[in-house]
């Protein structure tokens, strides 16, 4: 999973370095990245709650795009 997120840093990262010379698929592109990438992170913290509080951390579940885009709201 770790390597996961890794890859889809790197992308973004190289996605972020062009600036403002995204194409519309890039932008695209750079979206759903951050989406993923806050459902990866949020597996993580699911695994760890799960783990700390002596449950089975392989119940965590990736949650949809709705659930993690809209905690800051």
């Amino acid at each position: 999973m770790l390597m996961h997120i890794e890859k889809l840093t790197l992308e973004e990262q190289q996605l972020y370095a062009k600036g403002s010379n995204l194409t519309d698929e890039e932008v695209k592109r750079l979206h759903k990245i951050k989406v993923e990438l806050d459902q990866y992170w949020d597996l993580l913290r699911q695994r760890e709650a799960l783990q700390d509080a002596g449950k089975n951390p392989d119940k965590a579940s990736i949650r949809p795009e709705g659930t993690v885009e809209n905690y800051e709201q």
